[in-house]
């Protein structure tokens, strides 16, 4: 006889979205607070240089643990998925703040990772088990204004951390890992105490780990050519390799995955359901888009207007504002009236305009403009995360809510790698020669002819007279042959202002066109997110909804033994 399902109360419900809003804090604090601080984490351990293995690492794990987690939690329940996720995050958290190595802290942060990819994608799964479609809007809405308040706090933390020399006898940015410990703790125990979510069993399903396989054997060599690609050269014979096996990867997760059938990582038949073909696309876009403008934002705040790290992280409260803002009226429009499909067209409309605003600054742009623009962008991002996920929960069987989710988050994953790898190396390979162009315009000025022939600005050996002398010679290289690189820009703050401003033209000018390549990437997903069909909310909770089908399968079947038994009776005749 089938069990029957049980509601959570209110009280409950709230508890364990309080536990699930203190772990997705903690794994959305971490990237920003580690992005702030890096820089100083690398000089500490004399690996500045190898800093871009540490965020690869991280992404890395992050990435192929998503979809992982959501097959696993779909097969064996969430809660012992979500502490064994939270429990990586801190004992990731804990070795990282221990180590005397970049490349210690490379594998550290791939433990953190794998967890953090649990942490952000259960958290969601679980919102599904327990409230309707339309109910849990409310909720999301409160987990993205936790990624919100950290994307705010993550850069104060950081450069706090990262600015103290010690703290209670240990160096400061180890900090940024410790407090993850006794935080995650917390989180930990009450999750243990407060999350007693029924798991409605599947019967005997088999781990798909040729698919798991298949996808790292794809992710690893894409991820690691995005990040150091733009050093090696795209081209390069270590690139091509890369991207080849990459490609080799994903076909056999293909084919992987159409053996596997229902056991799939991702089951290809998911796919096939339109609501969920067109929320892939546009998520992948969304997050192409999203991290090109994430990348090239703060390079803007902090290069063409002389913006500190932690400045331009709090620079970028508009942004956070706008996403807030958005998502908190999408929520109120989608539980009042029980339609979402206009709230992700509208989203992809505010951000395409917001790009195009973007791709229209200059270096001396007045900020409110800037501002505005990142706004409208936030709110764009605010009108497609939420709905967008709610549509593909919505559209499967509650059984796929877990590989449904994860698919969402693993798409936007791979477009935001995608993305920030493609932007910056667009940005990189055009920003030569815009500021050549800005030299050359300049020289047209007396203002600048001053300058260069000032001997109280061109003092020997200093960085205008390098500057002055690559200038003069028409040879750019003398600039890098002088121990000035576009590698680390920090050089143009200490020039004259005349001579820092055709650099920061020059970059702003980059920045944006990025933006406007960016736009024609959020074209595409303007034209698709038309086809998203409009389905009406389900009433029902995902755990309601299996146990009804449960419920419903044991009926059948007793039915069908019902019958089975009368064909078993003769009645003899005469």
């Amino acid at each position: 006889m089938t069990k029957a399902f049980v509601a959570p109360t209110r009280r409950q419900i709230n508890l364990i979205v309080f536990a699930l809003m203190v772990g997705m804090f903690l794994a959305a604090l971490d990237q920003m607070v580690v992005a702030t601080a890096i820089r100083t984490i690398g000089d500490d351990l004399h690996g500045l240089t190898l800093q871009a293995w540490v965020t690869t690492a991280y992404m890395i794990a992050a990435t192929i643990s998503t979809p992982l987690y959501g097959k696993l939690s779909d097969m064996f329940g969430r809660k012992p998925l979500y502490v064994t996720a939270l429990g990586l995050f801190i004992l990731g958290s804990a070795l990282s703040a221990t180590t005397t190595s970049m490349y210690q802290l490379a594998a550290y942060r791939g433990v953190q990772g794998a967890g953090a990819g649990g942490l952000m994608a259960l958290a969601i799964m679980i919102l599904g088990d327990l409230l309707s479609p339309r109910e849990r809007t409310k909720y999301q809405a409160a987990f993205f204004g936790v990624w919100g308040v950290s994307s705010v706090l993550g850069p104060v933390i950081g450069g706090f951390f990262a600015g103290a020399a010690s703290i209670v006898g240990v160096a400061g940015w180890r900090w940024i890992f410790l407090i993850n410990v006794p935080l995650g703790a917390i989180a930990l125990v009450l999750i243990v105490r407060v999350l007693h979510v029924h798991h409605m069993g599947r019967g005997q399903q088999r781990v798909d780990w040729w698919g798991v396989a298949a996808l790292t054997l794809g992710i690893i060599p894409l991820l690691t050519v995005l990040e150091r690609g733009n050093g090696w050269g795209w081209t390069s014979g270590t690139s091509l390799a890369l991207f080849a096996t990459s490609v080799a990867g994903f076909a056999l997760f293909y084919l992987a995955e159409r053996v596997a059938g229902d056991d799939a990582l991702l089951p290809l038949r998911m796919f096939k359901n339109r609501t969920v073909a067109v929320s892939t696309f546009v998520n992948f876009i969304m997050g192409f888009g999203m991290f090109g403008g994430l990348a090239g934002i703060p390079l803007y705040l902090q290069i063409s207007r002389g913006m500190t790290p932690t400045k331009a992280g709090l620079a970028m409260l508009p942004f956070t504002v706008g996403i807030m803002i958005v998502a908190i009226v999408a929520t109120r429009i989608i539980h009042k009236t029980g339609h979402y499909k206009w709230i992700p067209v509208g989203g992809v409309f505010l951000m395409l305009t917001g790009v195009l605003l973007l791709s229209r600054i200059q270096y001396d742009s007045p900020l409110w403009k800037v501002f505005g623009a990142a706004v409208i962008f936030g709110g764009g991002l605010g009108g497609l995360m939420q709905p967008l996920m709610l549509a593909v929960q919505n559209s499967l069987s509650a059984r796929d809510n877990g590989a449904g989710t994860a698919s969402v988050m693993f798409f936007r994953q791979i477009g935001g790698s995608l993305g920030t790898a493609v932007f910056l190396s667009l940005l990189f390979s055009n920003v030569q020669t815009k500021i050549a162009g800005a030299f050359k315009a300049a020289a047209q000025t007396p203002a600048f002819l001053q300058t260069i022939r000032d001997p109280a600005v061109n003092v020997p050996g200093s960085t205008n007279a390098a500057v002055i002398a690559a200038v003069t010679s028409g040879n750019p290289a003398q600039l890098q042959s002088s121990g000035l690189s576009l590698n680390d820009t920090s050089f143009i703050h200490d020039l004259a202002p005349q001579l820092a401003a055709p650099f920061q033209i020059g970059f702003a000018q980059a920045i944006a066109g990025v933006m406007l390549v960016a736009a024609a990437f959020i074209v595409l997903a303007f034209v698709a997110i038309f086809f998203l069909p409009s389905l009406p909310l389900k009433e029902k909770s995902g755990l309601q909804a299996m146990a009804d089908e449960a419920e419903e399968v044991a009926g059948v079947s007793h039915k069908r033994a019902d019958e089975e038994a009368g064909e078993q009776v003769v009645v003899p005749m005469g």
